[in-house]
């Protein structure tokens, strides 16, 4: 009786089915790859690159920027620039200080720095007129209330060589007695209505400073006439703020001493003029 042939059973796919759908699957990634690069935009070509990079070892992971600019994964964005900054590597160190002299000489005879300086001196001047009017206007504002005060007597105005302010002046013997820094009482209805010209000004500084004359101290209260002056400016400071209810943040003080004089010291009219407050009214456009 013949025998009955029995088929072999099949190990697996023959060797060449293997190759052939690796081959396929080359061909795919190709072809998607393709057309990725085809719709989408440079960045993500760009991570794709990286991908592949990492994926093929081509380079190790991570690494540092060559020269300037932003750094991905393993520094695929750089490759264009390679050529390029190793032909330039050194280039700065190599510079000797006749190029840099040149350059110098280069930028300071160039015409357009040389009209950028005439640009920033016209505008200065430009800011300079107008801090001169606002400081005419100020003067000509305090000047009238002044005379609607009945402060003529008083005060002396002045306008600042500079236009930063317009000054109040009062003669010290007006406010305080002699080596003394409190305000006599006499003198706080002076005082008040100068702090109601202020209120005429509000947000703008205003810096109040104090002067004495060169006579030494004598008073055991305070060391010296910087001390004095100092004490008076913050003696009427604190009266305006609490009077005539003046922003404190817009008020400041000093003391200048014997250092500041307006007259000579060697007669007694010079002394009594040097004695003395000043109340500064800022402008807008002040560098304060």
């Amino acid at each position: 009786m013949a025998k009955k042939r029995v088929e072999e059973q099949s190990g697996g796919n023959a060797p060449w089915m293997n190759t052939f759908a690796d081959l396929m699957n080359l061909l795919l990634c190709f072809f998607v790859m393709l057309f990725a690069a085809s719709t989408i935009d440079a960045e993500k070509f760009e991570n794709i690159s990286i991908s592949l990079t990492n994926a093929l070892s081509i380079f190790d992971a991570g690494g540092s920027a060559i020269g300037e600019g932003m750094l991905i994964s393993s520094g695929m964005t750089q490759l264009n620039n390679l050529d390029e900054y190793i032909s330039n590597m050194g280039e700065k160190t190599e510079r000797t200080g006749d190029d840099i002299d040149d350059e110098s000489e280069g930028v300071q005879d160039d015409g357009n720095t040389n009209g950028s300086n005439e640009e920033l001196e016209a505008a200065q001047e430009r800011i300079l007129e107008e801090m001169a009017l606002q400081s005419e206007r100020m003067y000509s504002d305090v000047e009238m209330l002044t005379d609607q005060y009945n402060l003529g007597d008083y005060v002396e105005l002045s306008i600042d060589p500079e236009y930063e302010y317009v000054q109040l002046s009062i003669k010290g013997s007006i406010l305080f007695k002699s080596g003394k820094a409190d305000i006599i009482e006499e003198a706080k209805p002076i005082l008040s209505r100068i702090g109601d010209i202020l209120t005429n000004f509000d947000g703008y500084l205003v810096e109040i400073v104090g002067h004495t004359d060169n006579v030494p101290m004598t008073s055991p209260t305070f060391k010296d006439n910087n001390w004095l002056s100092t004490a008076r400016a913050l003696n009427a400071a604190e009266y305006l703020i609490e009077n005539n209810k003046l922003e404190p943040s817009m008020i400041k003080f000093s003391g200048r001493g014997e250092y500041e004089p307006v007259a000579s010291n060697d007669t007694a009219e010079g002394i009594l003029r040097n004695r003395r407050i000043e109340i500064r009214i800022y402008n807008e456009l002040s560098s304060k």
